[in-house]
């Protein structure tokens, strides 16, 4: 959808030519968010910006659709492309109905029209029309503003969107839930989007792609995962941080490591029973106990089975937590750090017991990643299939 060729932007300064940009060339897919990172002063913003032609280029091309904008009119061009600010630039003497439909408007729009689309993009970003529409910015909070700003660029529909640091200038919290309704939207939506961060946590959680730039040059571009795994350079490595691996965490779901196969007792089962089935897996040292709806509802230990008799209903501690298959192995890792926790059963929507995430196969699936790319093997060569995704969740 985006193809930026050889795009150049060359400042004239009193000291001389400075090049902001250098032979730009990279291809953004119809329906990827792009994350442009990189230190001050690397260029990812002028890149942004000669997309839409606040700077114009020195040299090189902008192609949108394989259409080359270089002739395109500069009003029509940007009516085509939603832009979001870090500083929100909302019009403070217009309602936020009127900040929203600015550009319908200036594209003739009829008044129930663009109405309508400003009431369906205030439910779009989970504020309620009747009670913001008819408000003034000054009457919303920084989060609201930058909410509505998202909402004036998607107004006309556009099939691109240029987001300069959109979420920087608000708090951690706040900037987190907005991150998270970003996200769900662009599910729907499917723009084509370039996004300007300093972040590299919210770069990986919100990029399909991340260019890195430094001084002027695009460095590397590459899906998050694939940068994480092997950075280009050394600059690139130091830029990602020396917790590069744990960042993976964020961009793998419970539901691609989770194993099917756990072993499990009833409360009415004996105490001998739960022993001989935590002893057939050969190495844990606990066992899950779930009721009639095959919900988890405590841990037989391997300790009290072997020095203790009655049944399991009896004899269990309480499951400290549980994960579903679509939280991802950053909120994994810390309930396992947080709860002395070496595995986490995992349930459906109803709570019940579908398999578990181990410390295991986390450390497996990070490492043999690495070992993708590097050609070696770190660590020795993995035990079998049933001893890298623990077979029965357990408490050290």
């Amino acid at each position: 959808m985006i193809e930026l060729d050889n795009l150049t932007k060359v400042f004239d300064t009193p000291k001389g030519a400075v090049t902001a940009a250098d032979h730009i060339s990279m291809k953004v897919p119809s329906g990827e968010i792009c994350i442009l990172l990189g230190p001050s002063g690397c260029g990812k913003t002028t890149s942004l910006k000669m997309i839409n032609r606040i700077i114009r280029p020195t040299s090189g091309r902008v192609l949108i659709n394989g259409e080359d904008t270089t002739n395109l009119n500069t009003q029509d061009l940007r009516r085509n492309i939603g832009y979001v600010i870090q500083q929100i630039g909302l019009f403070p003497n217009m309602t936020i109905e009127e900040n929203i439909t600015v550009v319908p408007r200036l594209l003739g729009w009829d008044k129930t029209r663009y109405r309508e689309r400003a009431r369906e993009l205030m439910r779009m970003i989970a504020l309620e029309p009747d009670a913001f529409l008819k408000r003034y910015p000054s009457e919303l909070s920084g989060g609201q503003q930058q909410r509505i700003g998202v909402a004036r660029a998607l107004a006309a529909d556009p099939p691109v969107m240029l987001m300069d640091e959109p979420f920087g200038a608000i708090d951690p919290i706040n900037r987190a839930v907005i991150q998270d309704e970003f996200l769900k939207m662009q599910q729907d939506l499917k723009k084509t989007i370039m996004f300007v961060s300093h972040d590299i946590d919210e770069a990986i959680k919100m990029g399909d792609r991340i260019a890195i730039f430094r001084g002027g040059k695009l460095v590397q571009y590459s899906p998050p995962d694939e940068l994480l795994a092997a950075p280009k350079n050394e600059f690139v490595e130091s830029f990602l941080g020396e917790d590069r691996a744990l960042k993976r965490l964020n961009l793998v779901k419970v539901r691609d490591l989770a194993s099917e196969d756990i072993g499990m007792v009833t409360p009415d089962d004996t105490l001998t029973t739960a022993l001989e089935r935590i002893e057939a897996y050969g190495y844990q040292n606990s066992i899950v106990m779930v009721n009639d709806k095959r919900q988890p509802v405590g841990i037989v230990s391997a300790a009290i089975a072997r020095t203790s008799k009655g049944h399991c209903r009896d004899h269990f501690q309480s499951v400290p937590v549980v994960v579903t298959l679509d939280d991802d192995l950053r909120k994994v890792a810390s309930l396992m750090f947080a709860n002395d926790m070496t595995w986490i059963p995992c349930v459906d929507d109803q709570g019940r017991i579908i398999g578990q995430i181990t410390q295991r196969a986390i450390t497996h699936h990070l490492g043999s990643r690495y070992r993708a790319h590097s050609g070696g093997v770190a660590g020795g060569a993995p035990g079998p299939a049933g001893e890298m995704s623990a077979t029965t969740v357990h408490k050290e």
